[in-house]
Formats: C-alpha cells, sequence, structure tokens
C-alpha cells in the first residue's frame, strides 16, 4: 500500500497569483493612460492626473501619518504661484520652472510644519488651517502674484527644446511622466523602512517614541516631502491651464483634496487617484447641466462616508481578499 500525500496550497502560494493580477491591473491601467488622449479630451485628462497627484501627496500625510492637514493648498497653490512667475517673467523653461515651484513648496511646507507638527489631532488641522490662511493673505498682498486676476497667459514654453508643450498631446505625455514620477516616489517612501516607522506612529505615536524614534523628525520630513509633491502638482496644473490664481491656495481647494483622498480610500496608494477622477469628472459633466455640482458630491461623499468608509479602493480591496 502506497503512501499519498495530499498537498494542500496554504496561503503563501496565493501570492504569486495576486501579485500577477495587481501587475497585470496596472499594465491595463498604463494601456488605457497611454490612448487615453485618443478617445477624451487632453486638458481634462491633464487635469485628472494633477489632482490626482495633489490627493495623493495629502494622503502620504493623512492616510500613512495620520495627520489631517487643511493647508495643503498653499504649496499647491505657492507652486503653480512661483512656477507661473518664473516661466512667464523670469523666461526660465517648463521643466525649470516646475522645479523652482517644487523648492518652492518645499520650502513653504518645511516652515509650515515646524509649527504644525508641535501639535496633535484637532490641534494641528486648525494649525495648518490658520497658517494657510495667513499664506493666502501674503499671496493676496503679494506684488507678483497680481492679487484676483492671478497671473494668466503662462506660456507652456518647450520641453528641453525639442518638445512643443503647446502641443495638448504632447503636454498630456508630459503630465503622465510627472504623475508617474510622483506616484512611484509615494509608492517608494510608502514601502521603505521610513515608512514603516511613519505608520507605526500613525497606529501609535507614544509607542513610536518608546521605541526610540524622533517622531517629530519624521512627521516634519513626510510633511515636508508630502508638501513638495503637492507643489509639484500645483506647478504642472499652472502649466496645464496657463494660470495661477488665489483658487489654488484657498481653504476650498485643501476640502477637496481631502474630499478626493476619502472618496477613493486613505491609506491606498490609488485611492486618492481614484476619488480625484470621479470629483473631476463629476465637475466635468455637470458643469453644463443645471445639476448643483457641490450638492451631487456632497451626498456622493455623504453616500461613501455611511457605505463605503474604507473609499473606493479600499472596498475593492476588501472584497479582493474575501475568499
Amino acid at each position: 500500500m502506497s503512501n499519498t500525500t495530499t498537498h494542500v496550497p496554504g496561503p503563501a502560494q496565493s501570492l504569486p497569483s495576486a501579485r500577477v493580477l495587481k501587475l497585470a491591473a496596472f499594465a491595463i491601467l498604463a494601456v488605457v493612460l497611454l490612448v487615453a488622449p485618443a478617445v477624451l479630451y487632453p486638458v481634462f485628462l491633464m487635469k485628472i492626473l494633477c489632482f490626482a497627484l495633489f490627493a495623493s501627496a495629502l494622503n502620504l500625510l493623512l492616510g500613512y501619518t495620520g495627520l489631517l492637514s487643511f493647508g495643503h493648498a498653499t504649496f499647491f497653490g505657492g507652486g503653480a504661484y512661483f512656477t507661473a512667475y518664473c516661466v512667464k517673467i523670469l523666461d526660465v523653461g517648463p521643466l525649470t520652472g516646475i522645479l523652482i515651484g517644487v523648492g518652492g513648496a518645499a520650502v513653504l511646507g518645511l516652515a509650515i510644519g515646524v509649527i504644525a507638527i508641535r501639535r496633535q489631532g484637532i490641534y494641528f488641522a486648525m494649525t495648518t488651517l490658520a497658517l494657510s490662511q495667513l499664506a493666502y493673505f501674503c499671496f493676496l498682498r503679494a506684488p507678483f502674484t497680481n492679487a484676483e486676476d492671478g497671473i494668466q497667459n503662462v506660456p507652456r514654453g518647450t520641453l528641453l527644446g525639442i518638445f512643443d508643450l503647446t502641443d495638448h498631446v504632447t503636454m498630456y505625455f508630459f503630465v503622465l511622466t510627472v504623475f508617474a514620477i510622483g506616484m512611484f516616489t509615494i509608492w517608494r517612501i510608502v514601502t521603505s523602512p521610513f515608512g514603516e516607522v511613519v505608520k507605526a506612529i500613525r497606529e501609535n505615536e507614544q509607542r513610536a517614541i518608546s521605541l526610540g524614534y524622533n517622531v517629530n523628525r519624521y512627521k516634519l520630513s513626510v510633511f515636508t516631502v508630502s508638501a513638495a509633491l503637492a507643489g509639484l502638482a500645483g506647478s504642472t496644473k499652472a502649466l496645464v491651464f496657463q494660470i495661477a490664481t488665489l483658487t489654488d491656495v484657498s481653504w476650498q481647494m485643501s476640502g477637496e483634496a481631502i474630499l478626493m483622498a476619502l472618496l477613493g480610500g486613505l491609506g491606498t496608494l490609488t485611492g486618492p487617484a481614484a476619488g480625484a477622477t470621479v470629483i473631476v469628472t463629476m465637475q466635468n459633466y455637470l458643469a453644463a447641466t443645471s445639476v448643483p455640482v457641490n450638492v451631487v458630491i456632497g451626498v456622493v461623499f455623504v453616500i461613501s462616508v455611511l457605505l463605503f468608509r474604507k473609499g473606493i479602493v479600499g472596498v475593492f480591496q476588501k472584497f479582493s481578499k474575501a475568499p
């Protein structure tokens, strides 16, 4: 009588298939993004990408670190203003202008973060809101911003002296590249040892302190990086729409980014991008109708909070892991 060993697949054996499915999903998404300009208006797609990166930058702070900031529009709009001014007035190239915008947003993030991270919970959120309002009035009064008129007719220029960014399709692929770099940066951060410490701070800050981590240093670092990424989104948006205005630095813009992150799924890599896609699409297609856009968005948000508390991507991940 021969012994027959029945092989029972364990949990570890499901990992390769899950990884294959994830890679397949990203491959499909990449193909969709590459062919999208042939189907949809490129400027609409670029708006989605800019706000997806903005919401993802905020998610790095809120979803992975647990810090709710109502002042991220300061970095988004600040990057837009710095880039628009440098490209239009100082006549620098679009790539240099974006780098200056990112650097300026990072400096603003460092300055605000030094003050804000000393507070926790609702006090942190209110501190960022107060400082963002201060920044708003500074941008309002600054001579280079042109107050309510903003910086208009910002030239897109030529990238590296080769690619004409006045062409919408060429500009789209440039924005797509910027978006991919930003998302890769976020992925690399959250999957690194630094990201593990940040998530530990989110779960239990006192325990992280007891393990010897300098919590304030980590919080300030992630706040500054998040601000820089928000500035990257704002700088790119200024070139796409060729304008930087006070709307970009208003607290309502921060609230919109929070809504996108919550709707898509906090603490997920692609959730904020999904939320941004839904919100921007609704704004775009409902604007030409008599339907009140803000009311519809509010209803969608309430339904999401009540029924899909983990957001679109969070719920999808939950059901995909179910036996």
